[in-house]
């Protein structure tokens, strides 16, 4: 037990299989449900763009902030570099690959003759990089400016969020005309490549220490692109009570999210 303590990398890789999990279980949803009110998916977009933006500033940014100020390069200079690598990132692979967001009818990025299902998953897959990195680099600090309980604490907020996320891919899909159990392969599918991700973020700031205040700042800067570039679009679709339900659930999300990192912090 007290070897798996130790390794950092092996900590990101079962804490990320738990956020897998938790996609799995939201897209189990699809078992006993047809669909997803409108409002209430308004509320649980909400809630985890509230979760992913408590998670980059607090989990993230700040400890990004003391790594980079026991450096002789400033701190503010270094988080910029990351965060706006970060958001550059996501931006990047939001032109290069193609992905259909929740509830659009044109897809994004080049011109492909993909299915819609599989065009959706590959865009809940791209929300989900920046989250495994997250958790992996949040999991490679240890030892340096981060805590263990921090790290969980980033790996239980994304595995909060992500279970609204993988219902929201499988009941759609359902709607769509597939199975129940393709509906679920396909919804959990989209957390796949947490651990993977995890394992490249903690492999990468154990190895080179140099890189974790820039790999912090990087996760952040690719979390908050999600938010405001899906997440919070999504969440307001609708009337005004629905976005106004949107609303409550953001600022829930960051106040469960911002709990858990100080409370484990």
């Amino acid at each position: 037990m007290n070897s798996v303590l130790s390794n950092p990398v092996l900590l990101a890789v079962l804490a990320t299989c738990f956020t897998w999990f938790m996609t799995a279980l939201g897209a189990g949803l699809v078992f006993f449900f047809k669909e997803i009110k409108p409002k209430f998916l308004n509320m649980m977009l909400g809630f985890a763009s509230g979760v992913m933006i408590a998670a980059s500033f607090f989990s993230l940014l700040l400890p990004a902030i003391e790594a980079a100020e026991e450096g002789n390069v400033p701190g503010w200079a270094v988080v910029s570099i990351g965060f706006l690598l970060g958001a550059g990132f996501l931006w990047g692979f939001d032109h290069l690959v193609p992905h259909l967001h929740l509830g659009a009818q044109e897809t994004e990025g080049p011109k492909t003759n993909l299915k819609r299902s599989i065009l959706l998953v590959l865009s809940i897959t791209l929300h989900n990089i920046p989250e495994g990195l997250a958790v992996g680099v949040a999991f490679g600090s240890l030892g340096t400016t981060g805590s263990l309980m921090a790290a969980f604490a980033v790996a239980l907020g994304i595995g909060i969020q992500n279970f609204p996320e993988g219902a929201a891919v499988s009941i759609p899909l359902r709607k769509e005309g597939l199975s129940r159990f393709k509906s679920f392969l396909y919804g959990q599918a989209s957390g796949m490549v947490e651990p993977f991700s995890a394992l490249l973020g903690a492999a990468l700031v154990t190895i080179m220490k140099p890189v974790l205040p820039y790999a912090l700042a990087f996760a952040a800067g690719a979390m908050i692109y999600v938010v405001v570039e899906e997440l919070i679009p999504e969440a307001q679709n609708g009337d005004h009570e629905a976005t106004h339900l949107s609303t409550v659930g953001c600022i829930l999300g960051f106040v469960v999210m911002m709990i858990l990192d100080v409370a484990l912090g």
